[in-house]
């Protein structure tokens, strides 16, 4: 399985990325490994969104979908509030 996910850092940053470990992801990412954002951002994320697929290539389109979006439509997702993405 693949995850696409959704971090939240401890200034209230969001990252969007994609993987097929998310525990171990979330660890690196914690650690300043593997992405320029969280390495500039050291500190402690918390994952606040996943989405699961069967195949990398539909976890990176969604990924590529996701970080388009406004912050307002983020937020919106990782609340579950349906009607106000629908809006957005």
């Amino acid at each position: 399985m693949f995850y696409v996910y959704i971090l939240r850092s401890e200034n209230n940053k969001l990252y969007i990325g994609q993987t097929n470990c998310i525990v171990k992801r979330q660890e690196y990412h914690n650690w300043g490994i593997g992405a320029k954002f969280t390495s500039q951002n050291k500190g402690s994320f918390k994952i606040v969104y996943t989405e699961e697929f069967s195949s990398r290539k539909d976890a990176m389109k969604r990924e590529i979908q996701l970080k388009k979006w406004s912050r307002a439509k983020k937020e919106a997702l990782i609340v579950g509030n349906l009607d106000l993405l629908k809006i957005l």
